[in-house]
């Protein structure tokens, strides 16, 4: 063989070698735990990356879960519920939002409905321990023609609130913010909130599609180096950045925070009609508006959300954007609309859409979490938008979530009566991580078989199994130890 053929023999095996590197690398799934909780049910889950149930919380049927649960560092959830007698009727109303112990003990139990305000859908964690809720306010038909509508009816616009938890069941409103502070109309001119919306883009159109659940916000997230806010709203299609550094006095009006603008809008995308702009409406019903961290390989300090039909022939897509982000504020040119001009990345459900619901996260190895709410579905893609994991939960999901491995076998709880196993990666291609705790013993055998059911590996208790000698399939790892019914799980090789 010449040396002209050697050469381009070696390029192209390194070339190949790469390939099945990088292709091997894409499949990983992200290692952790899956968190998630039918939408009006007594259960919430965490999976392990076999689909294993690691852990359950089971709540009264006076308790059921209304939109959101999150995990919080030690164990407790944080989740709302569906209070009975609300004065505000649809879904998701929720009134009551509780934190909860590993063992389903109830550590706080808050209360947020009356007849003039009710909180519903989503809730944020906040880093120094208060919870963010979103909650509906009444406002008369007498108030709403005052305000400048042009329409006569009662209307429940959003205002978000920051309560201080204390006690078992109190709490402190100690910030909040209100839709019905930040309004433009051009209606009636004798109205001090007179203007052209196009020219005010800081504000909210009253006379916009105006309904009674007339925003309908349904996610929030905080972003602790900005200290702000963003949520999204279903009726109006749009995301929205608020300025969380105000005071309460300065929320209400349009100067002060680190951004200088109040709480009057910092960025708002999506739909620019609704501020009398120009562009492409892209979100068809929109859900789940969060930042991405700001470490995530693909999409650092982006804002993603849940676009429930604006995918091609009304698919249920992901789209992830970067905001124009110009220190505390936002860019925008006057006359036209927010940039980005449309989604900077899209990754859009294959399956019949769902029309309401929904969430994804973006995963810190560059995967992405999908829930496919209506259709209780939970999968995970790489970052060149191959499934790497699926989950099929059934009923109907409002968000889903992975916690990596030490977030959650960190917890200082007393689960130490059941197996606790868990293996990663998964598909694997070389080194398998197990942690395997089982009741009362440290004694088992671990036993590797293939497709036929032929013996391939034995071992005794482990950190890792080295399984790159073993030809690509699917193989069954049974954990057996005396006195107990030996647990088998599937293991997937790749090359």
């Amino acid at each position: 063989m010449t040396e002209v053929a050697l050469k381009t023999l070696r390029i192209w095996l390194t070339g190949l070698l790469l390939f099945v590197l990088t292709s091997s690398i894409s499949a990983q799934t992200y290692n952790g735990y899956t968190l998630y909780f039918p939408q009006n049910g007594v259960k919430a889950y965490l999976i392990d990356m076999n689909g294993s149930i690691y852990h359950t919380w089971t709540f009264p049927s006076s308790a059921r879960t209304c939109y959101s649960t999150y995990l919080l560092p030690g164990g407790n959830l944080l989740r709302t519920v569906a209070k009975s007698g609300n004065s505000f009727n649809g879904g998701p109303i929720s009134g009551e939002v509780q934190k909860v112990n590993w063992n389903g003990t109830v550590l706080w139990d808050y209360i947020y409905s009356t007849t003039t305000y009710c909180s519903h859908h989503d809730i944020h964690p906040m880093p120094n321990g208060n919870v963010l809720l979103i909650s509906y306010e009444l406002k008369t038909a007498a108030e709403v023609v005052a305000a400048g509508c042009a329409q006569s009816l009662v209307m429940w616009p959003d205002k978000i609130v920051e309560i201080q938890p204390s006690g078992t069941n109190g709490g402190t409103v100690v910030w909040e913010w209100h839709a019905w502070d930040h309004l433009v109309q051009n209606h009636d001119a004798t109205k001090p909130n007179f203007g052209i919306p196009a020219d005010h883009p800081e504000l909210l159109n009253l006379n916009y599609n105006t309904t009674k659940d007339w925003m309908h916000v349904n996610g929030i997230d905080y972003n602790a180096d900005l200290d702000q806010i963003v949520f999204s709203s279903h009726a109006l299609n749009e995301i929205y950045v608020i300025d969380h550094s105000t005071t309460t006095a300065e929320a209400a009006g349009h100067t002060g925070g680190n951004s200088g603008k109040g709480g009057d809008f910092l960025y708002r995308w999506g739909n620019p009609s609704a501020y009398g702009a120009i562009g492409s409406t892209i979100f068809n019903v929109v859900h789940d508006a969060h930042w991405i961290a700001s470490d995530n390989p693909n999409f650092p300090d982006y804002i993603a959300a849940f676009n429930n039909k604006g995918g091609t022939g009304n698919k249920s897509c992901v789209d992830i954007i970067s905001p124009p982000y110009n220190g505390f504020n936002y860019l925008l040119t006057p006359g036209s609309s927010y940039a980005p001009t449309t989604y900077n990345w899209r990754h859009t459900y294959s399956g019949n859409p769902t029309p309401d619901n929904g969430n994804s996260q973006q995963l810190p190895n560059g995967n992405m979490l999908v829930c496919i709410g209506m259709s209780g579905l939970i999968y995970e893609i790489d970052s060149n938008q191959n499934q790497v994991w699926t989950y099929s939960a059934g009923g109907i999901l409002a968000q889903a979530f992975r916690y990596p491995i030490d977030y959650v076998t960190g917890i200082p709880a007393d689960h130490n009566d059941q197996p606790q196993i868990n293996l990663w990666p998964n598909p694997v291609s070389g080194i398998l991580s197990l942690h395997i705790e089982l009741p009362g013993t440290e004694d088992y055998k671990l036993t590797l078989t293939d497709i036929s059911g032929r013996i391939v590996l034995q071992s005794v208790p482990v950190n890792t199994l080295d399984l790159s000698a073993l030809k690509p399939g699917i193989y069954s790892l049974a954990i057996s130890a005396p006195g107990m019914a030996a647990i088998t799980k599937r293991i997937s090789i790749i090359r």
